[in-house]
């Protein structure tokens, strides 16, 4: 019967009749829609249902609740790539701009989540007044915060790595500027950046607790989400309510995991720079279910064939650092000197003002007392940072070089990602008081504990593009043990784990103001450092011992990078780059 049904309709009009794939992959499409709606629907409406609204405690809410935490998460993200793509390229492709952009980059790092906030809720909240739009912009920013950084840092790392032959293949072939971006520069990025991608995603869950309750002024505006649920959990004491948000998670994890970053590893797998087939590459069932429909794949195609076309476009982009040299050599040291003499003066002025403001309620003592605080906080970063490089560059070259393991560990890694660290901080101060161990050291776990997944993502993110002809050629040499990782694999990780230790070592200095003053009801514990010093001078209001604090925090976190990490981006350019 189908044979002949077959048989009387013409192939063109079969193309356009959907196939049994179609008829699996329409519900879920059509789903989606409708998840992208009801939040839509609710962002515009006026902001007074947030005040007569009351987050309940009721399970059957959350997944309400946890459809409008991923929206925010999902936003942001989008926010984080275009910002990665724009700021990375800057960074990496203009030495002028690299002198500024990156120390800056270095700053917004290690200032505080919580301290964009309040300096974006206002703004926020007059772009869209009288509506939820403005409280849900101030709180994708604040998401935003803790995922565009580390994105950043990878692009940005990838662009200083690009192999010479390519740049020199984009050379011959008359690229302009536009279609080198597209044809190389992001293609050769993106392994790194879809692992990068996935910790931002799952870094994100720590700050929606602080995202979705705003307060401004003497009111508070509570946004419906997953974080303003065990917000109200922890404050009744709901344990049970705790348990439900940690499902949760759990829920929405599996779910993106499998519709979002389970294809994008699997598309990212045919950028990786290598001669020969990879075995055992990842798969996607959702990608595949993609590739085998009918209708969906003609829908599909318009869109791809307008990006295709926007990649093509010959928009003139600086194609090299070489073009800051517009006329000689002289000139361009002229140029050089004048900018340098521009970020000198923008760095002694914004100092000069800072001082000003801070020496109205500090005396010179308390410097030296924050630098004090500094040092030991320097030492407890640079520790628990080289025990978490112990640990997870092992593991992680073993998941990334497993294609097949990788896919498994891929949920659990973002999951325990993405736990809330918060939810741990009672049971560190019931056990640190019951046994009277000493905060300085029982404390410090806490600062690497959402921080220490940097490194792993961005180790196997190394591991997963690394060159699977190096890895057959190593194999043919019988090049084993301990000189295989000197010689073969700690150099080819070697960007992707500075990437990581950058990133892990900013938000580790990040979290030690929630790490180092800890409480839990009417019980504090506080250890000796620079974060317990921002934590309490904020708890008491001190805005310029609170400024002092962050100034010093950012100092210290530019000069270590200055110090120590960017000589490794150096050493990883200049040696470790495949030619």
């Amino acid at each position: 019967m189908n044979k002949v049904f077959r048989h009387y309709i013409p192939a063109t009009t079969r193309r356009l009749l959907p196939n049994r794939w179609d008829l699996v992959a329409m519900p879920l499409v059509i789903g989606f829609l409708l998840f992208f709606s009801l939040g839509a629907e609710q962002t515009f409406a006026p902001i007074s249902t947030l005040q007569i609204q009351v987050i309940s405690l009721d399970p059957s809410d959350l997944p309400e609740y946890a459809v409008r935490t991923t929206l925010r998460m999902l936003a942001a993200m989008v926010a984080s790539l275009i910002f990665t793509l724009v700021y990375g390229t800057l960074a990496a492709k203009s030495r002028r701009a690299e002198k500024l952009l990156v120390p800056v980059l270095d700053i917004l790092q290690s200032v505080p989540v919580l301290g964009y906030i309040s300096f974006t809720v206002t703004f926020f909240l007059l772009l869209f007044p009288g509506r939820v739009l403005g409280a849900e912009c101030a709180a994708i920013f604040a998401i935003f915060t803790s995922q565009a950084w580390n994105m950043t840092f990878s692009f940005y790392q990838s662009l200083r790595m690009l192999p010479r032959d390519l740049e020199e293949v984009s050379a011959s072939l008359q690229l302009s500027g536009w279609q080198k971006f597209w044809k190389l520069d992001v293609p050769f990025a993106i392994p790194g950046l879809v692992w990068n991608m996935m910790m931002s995603m799952s870094g994100g869950w720590f700050f929606v607790v602080a995202s979705e309750a705003i307060t401004v002024g003497d009111k508070t505006i509570t946004l419906p989400g997953v974080g303003s649920y065990l917000a109200a959990a922890i404050e009744h004491g709901d344990m049970q309510a705790v348990g439900y948000v940690i499902l949760a998670m759990i829920a929405v994890i599996l779910i993106y995991d499998q519709f979002l970053f389970r294809p994008l590893v699997a598309w990212a797998d045919k950028f990786r720079m290598e001669d020969t087939s990879a075995g055992g590459a990842p798969e996607s069932w959702v990608l595949n279910l993609i590739n085998r429909t009918r209708v969906i794949q003609r829908l599909l195609r318009p869109f791809a064939r307008a990006i295709t076309r926007i990649g093509h476009m010959r928009l003139s982009l600086p194609r090299s650092k070489a073009v800051e040299a517009v006329s000689s050599p002289a000139t361009s040291r002229a140029i050089d000197w004048i900018w340098g003499a521009f970020i000198a003066v923008l760095t002694v002025y914004t100092l000069y003002r800072i001082g000003l403001y801070v020496s109205s309620g500090v005396t010179l003592d308390e410097v030296g007392h924050v630098l004090g605080l500094a040092c030991i906080t320097l030492v407890r970063v640079v520790l628990l940072i080289a025990i978490a490089s112990l640990i997870w560059v092992p593991l992680g070259v073993m998941i990334g070089l497993r294609p097949r393991l990788a896919e498994k560990i891929q949920p659990l890694a973002q999951f325990l990602a993405a736990f809330p660290a918060n939810l741990l901080f009672p049971v560190f101060v019931i056990v640190i008081l019951h046994y009277k161990l000493n905060p300085d050291i029982w404390l410090s776990p806490l600062i690497v504990l959402g921080t220490q997944w940097y490194i792993l993502f961005n180790v196997i993110a190394g591991a997963s593009a690394f060159p699977n002809d190096f890895r057959e050629a190593s194999a043919n040499f019988r090049i084993r043990g301990w000189l295989w990782w000197r010689k073969v694999m700690l150099p080819g990780i070697f960007p992707y784990y500075v990437t990581g230790a950058i990133t892990a070592s900013g938000g580790a200095w990040n979290a030690s103001i929630v790490s180092e003053f800890v409480s839990w009801g009417q019980d504090k514990v506080v250890a000796h450092g620079l974060g317990a010093y921002i934590a309490e001078t904020t708890a008491a209001g001190d805005f310029p011992k609170i400024t002092l604090g962050v100034v010093v925090m950012s100092l210290f976190v530019v000069a270590f990078n200055r110090l120590v990490w960017r000589p490794m981006y150096a050493i990883a350019e200049n040696k470790l780059r495949l030619n």
